[in-house]
């Protein structure tokens, strides 16, 4: 399958001095689900940052669909890539929630009925469609980071970031995000999320990245990153596999990092033992 991004090389210095990525290789093919995790400071979100052209590399390079980032101008990365922040206040501007939304639509150029139509779909998949004409700021953090989400989703980009997505959300919007994150797969883009929940990294994508000091030490399915095998790397970027991945491990089923998979694998043995 053709990578739709690909990272060769990559090392990223601040002009503070800090080394935030050193020597990263990694491909991501078209329409994956793919989770980068990792302690604070590990390179996340710098890494992200390189993809819709925030950052440009110290050394090494990025293509996106084949061309070197460096040579793309940031306004077509940013109908590529779009990049929801992880702290939504950061993102938000606008006076009212449907004029945020409708901002990046039509900055990048779609036709009027187009940016209706992409505001109201967006707003519908976040449950915010009853707070059109509210101001951004009457809405609580979580709407907000919802908000922030609906603004990316409604310029329809092929690649969608989520920057901690599921910070500030109960349990319905952990759900509703990760409706989102399906839906965009099923529609063929390529999502890439950012978190420290674990349980919605092994339930929501199909690849997970561990990052820790700006390199990656892990990549792979998430039944074989939160295996047992894996969870001295995993702590030493301060990371514990989800819930059901150490029920398994203790109850001698393996590597079930989602209830789904934790479930098959008792009644499994169940069978076999009858």
């Amino acid at each position: 399958m053709t990578a739709e991004i690909v990272v060769e090389n990559v090392s990223f210095v601040y002009p503070d001095g800090t080394h935030a990525l050193a020597d990263v290789d990694l491909q991501i093919p078209r329409g994956h689900r793919i989770a980068i995790v990792g302690q604070n400071g590990s390179g996340k979100s710098t890494l992200v940052r390189h993809f819709n052209g925030l950052l440009r590399p110290t050394t090494g390079r990025i293509l996106l669909d084949g061309l070197d980032t460096v040579g793309v101008h940031v306004a077509h990365l940013a109908s590529r890539v779009g990049l929801a922040f992880q702290n939504p206040d950061r993102q938000i501007f606008a006076g009212r929630v449907k004029a945020e939304v409708a901002f990046g639509p039509r900055n990048i150029g779609m036709a009027q009925v187009e940016v209706e139509q992409a505001v109201y779909a967006a707003l519908e998949a976040v449950g915010l469609t009853g707070q059109a004409d509210t101001n951004p700021y009457d809405l609580g953090y979580s709407r907000r980071k919802l908000l922030a989400l609906a603004s990316v989703l409604a310029m329809r980009t092929p690649i969608v970031l989520l920057d901690e997505p599921t910070t500030g959300q109960d349990a319905r919007g952990v759900a509703r995000v990760q409706k989102i994150v399906s839906d965009l797969a099923d529609t063929g883009r390529t999502v890439i999320g950012i978190s420290h929940d674990m349980r919605f990294v092994a339930e929501s994508f199909e690849r997970v990245v561990v990052m820790r000091a700006g390199r990656i030490i892990l990549d792979g399915t998430p039944s074989e990153v939160f295996a047992r095998e894996s969870w001295d790397a995993l702590a030493s970027t301060y990371l514990e596999p989800p819930l059901p991945a150490r029920i398994g491990v203790r109850a001698g089923v393996g590597s079930t990092p989602t209830d789904a998979l934790l479930v098959e694998a008792l009644s499994q043995r169940k069978v076999a033992a009858s």
